[in-house]
């Protein structure tokens, strides 16, 4: 039977405040993991960003963000939850006498309750003083405010100023994650890497409660929503994170992939279906300030239904080609480009049969999924009619498509074609095929289908004018914004031919990858699923804590990979002292002091 307190007694009040200290005894961190930690943090230039925000902030310093970012990392690397109670935990009971000094740590831990609520209350108000710093709409989250003033503060964080000041704040925190990135790139840990990447949003949920409406009281998370899961269409009150994890597509000859860590390469967090390309375009931009390669970007139907202008062509001025994914609605021919038929995303020849065409057209997402033999027959037809490459993207995205008659290698005889572009009459004298090479034999014209033209274009041939502006050029020019003038075909157009054996082996895979990722991140010790694990409010507190738990999951990946390749069980020093800047931020008001962080660090 527990004793009754005395409320009237200081010292009764006090004991049963948080935090408590260890029952059985706390763990002990060696101090080269807090170096190693303490360099990767350095290196990524937060605490130094932090400290020049809190540079003017009145009244005593308090506690460095250098100690506040490394208890957490600390935290949750040993424990898997990103809270102050077990950053507090992990500084004034677990560490070294040698770490402690680095961080400025009392020698001995806090005696008596008093000094326990002391030295915590210091780190919360630390933990504090950066989300003040970083929030572009400060406001009381400790209690619900009325439906009218939440509304108030919901439209400020929709202002240009506040979303400039919420856009500077993600990509600060997204250097957390791309430290350890680039701590990868320099130590060659991403040879194996071909620069394919998976995009996709997974929900973040909260502890706070949603609106009440019947009371009049908005949520403690006033920017926070409904993120519907695709596919079961769960819901879960709280915010979306957008995740770029890196992957690979297979090759049509079955060689193996060459071996990599699968990182998360970048973050950023909103609320749920608000700027859905924006905030995957600001992950890809910061991933190319590393000077990682660009290959090929798989996304959902929630990526296709972007604007061009938002997601589409911004992705493809980055370098990245595109594997979507359709609706029902939006299968089947899309649109057209200089007379060329847009047919699921690809260009085709206008003269491509009617049932090829409309092969998907109306089809529902059962019969994409296990195609029948007809349709898949269907498919495979396709493949001559399609506009091939003839040159790749220039530096606005760009690229050039050659007529499925022309070139060298044309897939298709066309009548049209030879009339208007005669080819050059060989001079060679006619050679025997050999019948038994397979290459030999496809490549003959007699293996090629022919395109059927107009009865009545063979007696009268039409003017240029009339004829599509493909079969007169012979190869066209696609901009990556050419929503100016057909935005079906910057919203559909994808550099994958749907549904066909290449379609397969380059969606799926990455789309897998990015799926067992975020089944990686949100299961284990460390779950950034579980909203106990990161328990303060706002959105701008979860997004330093979400980047902390990222960071820390990317650690493990590392360790785990290494592990299975060399049989270390950790990662070394040499490892977490990568030398070399980290891509700047895009404001150009801030400027960078990092410091070179070699474990064990010097305190500071």
């Amino acid at each position: 039977m527990r004793r009754q307190q005395d409320p009237d007694d200081p010292d009764a009040r006090i004991r049963l405040l948080r935090p408590k200290p260890p029952l059985s005894g706390a763990m002990k961190i060696p101090s080269s993991k807090v170096g190693q930690l303490l360099a990767l943090l350095d290196r990524s230039g937060v605490p130094q960003e932090l400290e020049e925000l809190l540079a003017d902030r009145p009244g005593p310093r308090g506690i460095r963000p250098r100690v506040v970012l490394a208890g957490l990392l600390l935290s949750a690397y040993y424990t898997g939850r990103a809270t102050v109670a077990d950053a507090w935990r992990c500084l004034h009971y677990s560490l070294e006498p040698a770490a402690r000094s680095w961080l400025g740590i009392p020698e001995h831990p806090p005696k008596g309750p008093y000094q326990r609520i002391a030295t915590s209350r210091r780190l919360y108000r630390g933990l504090d003083a950066i989300t003040t710093a970083l929030d572009p709409v400060r406001h009381n989250r400790r209690s619900r405010l009325p439906l009218l003033h939440a509304d108030f503060h919901v439209a400020l964080w929709k202002a240009p100023e506040s979303r400039a000041a919420a856009d500077r704040l993600q990509r600060l925190v997204n250097r957390l994650v791309l430290a350890t990135v680039r701590m990868a790139q320099q130590r060659g840990l991403l040879r194996g890497w071909n620069g394919d990447v998976g995009i996709d949003a997974t929900g973040i949920p909260v502890t706070a409660r949603q609106n009440s409406p019947w009371r009049g009281t908005a949520s403690v998370e006033i920017t926070a929503g409904w993120h519907a899961k695709g596919g079961t269409g769960e819901k879960t009150f709280g915010y979306s994170a957008t995740l770029a994890i890196a992957a690979h597509h297979r090759d049509i000859d079955d060689a193996p992939p060459k071996a990599y860590p699968q990182l998360c390469l970048g973050f950023e967090l909103d609320t749920p279906t608000v700027r859905t390309g924006p905030n995957a375009v600001n992950v890809l931009t910061q991933l190319a300030g590393l000077g990682l390669p660009a290959g090929i970007l798989a996304a959902d139907r929630a990526y296709t239904n972007c604007t061009p202008a938002t997601f589409q062509t911004p992705v493809r001025r980055l370098g990245y080609r595109l594997a979507l994914d359709y609706k029902v609605k939006e299968r089947g021919r899309q649109g057209s480009w200089q007379g060329a038929p847009l047919v699921d995303g690809s260009l085709m020849c206008p003269l491509t049969p009617a049932p090829l065409i409309h092969a998907t057209t109306s089809a529902d997402d059962d019969t994409i999924r296990t195609p029948g033999s007809e349709l898949a027959e269907k498919i495979e037809a396709r493949e001559p009619y399609h506009f091939k490459l003839k040159q790749g993207p220039d530096a606005r995205g760009a690229i050039r498509l050659q007529c499925p008659a022309s070139g060298p290698s044309p897939s298709v005889n066309c009548a049209r074609r030879d009339r208007l572009r005669p080819r050059t009459p060989a001079t060679m004298p006619a050679r025997i095929v050999d019948l038994t090479a397979p290459r030999v034999r496809t490549a003959h014209a007699a293996a090629r289908p022919t395109v059927q033209i107009p009865g009545a274009e063979h007696f009268a041939p039409p003017p240029k004018k009339t004829l599509p502006g493909v079969c007169c050029a012979g190869s066209i020019t696609v901009p990556a914004d050419a929503e100016a003038a057909d935005w079906r075909l910057a919203k559909y157009r994808q550099d994958v031919h749907y549904l066909h054996t290449s379609w397969v082996n380059t969606y799926r895979p990455i789309r897998s990858h990015n799926e067992g990722a975020n089944g990686r991140f949100k299961s284990g010790k460390l779950d950034i699923g579980n909203p106990k694990h990161r328990p303060a409010p706002g959105q701008v507190t979860q997004a330093l804590l979400l980047a902390v738990m990222l960071t820390v999951a990317n650690l493990a990946v590392l360790e785990t990979w290494l592990t299975e390749r060399d049989g270390t069980n950790e990662l070394t020093s040499v490892d977490f002292d990568a030398s070399g800047p980290l891509p700047p931020l895009t404001d150009p008001d801030v400027t960078h002091a990092l410091c070179p962080g070699r474990p064990p660090p010097s305190a500071r």
